[in-house]
């Protein structure tokens, strides 16, 4: 069953009896008239202009993650597939929806997904096939040292296996780096590191590409697009994973960048990225932007004003980071604020819905949309 939200204006009317009301309600409305005022004439959806097509003329492909849920909604489904060529699975494909019990696989969501996904013509991303967050509640219980390879290489096998040919490019491997954490080579203390080792990221990409020698496979990970100094420090030992892996011939092809933004550091600046980016060409790896979207918590209240900043960052990210031509693709993390995982992981302390993406919950079109457009359209 679809539930279709409806908003509905109330205009109360003035009373003397009332003035408190009379104000807040004047107030709302004013807000509601400069949130309005900030943003283009509505568009009819046949009006919109489409990522998609701006993103092809420059090279790139342009997608976003989707559930199962977004692509059983009819408001929502004309929308991605107007503005989408390549899709990524947001929860389907993880440990924990394709691996509930030990001995068993379950591909109910994830052959939902990549049907719809081949049914309209739209590329697919894997996400992801090693990772320390999000795996079922039998994999900690039951992972030693003696059967971690194991457990690895069948999940890989079985799952990459079932969709060989049909995915354009997997996450491999997904934020194994963590300097803070303090283990050699800045790893990050993960399951697969305390019961196999290091060696488990070179196990994971040659067991991909034996299954699926045709898909790109990607390095995935977060906190390595700004000038911060833990950023810096993160990229150094990324890069110098990756240079350690490529040396040994281990078959990775490209580079995730996941790309949630916030402004509570700053005003951000991207020289740490270039010159890294500038490395990564070194290796031949292309480069993803996979996961965009903007953390608006530490921005103001005010509609108009937290749009523009969140517009603002697409804008100086995007520009920067597609003046590398290894940059293939621009996906989002969800297309629609109702849907972001920021809602719910990281809200906001004066408990307003976060804005982080390019249309807002009913749908439309916000500024954010319209600098994603722009960056797109001024690649050169």
């Amino acid at each position: 069953m679809t539930i279709t939200l409806k908003a509905f204006i109330f205009i109360l009317p003035f009373s003397e009896a009332r003035p408190l009301m009379q104000r807040r309600a004047f107030v709302q409305l004013s807000l509601s008239t400069l949130a309005a005022s900030a943003l283009p004439c509505p568009l009819r959806a046949a009006e919109i202009p489409k990522l998609r097509e701006i993103a092809h003329s420059k090279g790139l492909f342009f997608g976003t993650a989707v559930s199962d849920a977004q692509l059983k909604r009819p408001d929502f489904t004309p929308l991605v597939l107007d503005q989408c060529s390549i899709f990524v699975a947001e929860n389907q494909m993880k440990w924990r929806s394709t691996h509930p019990e030990q001995d068993r696989f379950d591909f109910t969501q994830a052959d939902f997904f990549m049907d719809f996904a081949e049914s309209h013509h739209i590329l697919a991303r894997g996400h992801n096939l090693c990772w320390h967050e999000h795996n079922p509640p039998w994999l900690d219980s039951a992972i030693t040292p003696q059967n971690a390879v194991s457990l690895l290489t069948t999940h890989i096998q079985t799952v990459v296996g079932r969709y060989k040919s049909r995915i354009h490019s997997w996450d491999v491997v997904n934020e194994a780096i963590n300097p803070s954490h303090h283990n050699p080579n800045g790893m990050v203390n993960s399951v697969w590191l305390k019961n196999i080792g290091e060696d488990y990221v070179e196990l994971a990409y040659r067991t991909a590409a034996k299954a699926d020698p045709g898909a790109i496979l990607t390095y995935n990970d977060y906190d390595i697009e700004t000038d911060a100094p833990a950023q810096q420090t993160k990229r150094e030992a990324i890069l110098a994973m990756l240079q350690r892996l490529i040396k040994k011939g281990v078959p990775i092809q490209a580079l995730g960048v996941q790309s949630h933004l916030r402004t509570n550091e700053g005003t951000p600046t991207w020289n740490g990225l270039n010159k890294f980016l500038m490395e990564i060409e070194k290796l031949n790896l292309q480069v993803f932007v996979t996961e965009l979207d903007v953390d608006d918590s530490a921005m103001p209240a005010e509609i108009p004003e937290r749009d523009r900043q969140v517009a603002d960052l697409y804008r100086s990210y995007l520009e920067n980071i597609l003046h590398h031509n290894s940059v293939k693709a621009v996906l989002t993390w969800c297309l629609s604020d109702r849907d972001s995982w920021l809602q719910n992981f990281r809200p906001r302390k004066d408990t307003l819905p976060q804005r982080p993406l390019p249309f807002d919950a009913q749908l439309n079109p916000k500024p954010a949309f319209f600098a994603l457009r722009d960056a797109l359209a001024s690649k050169s």
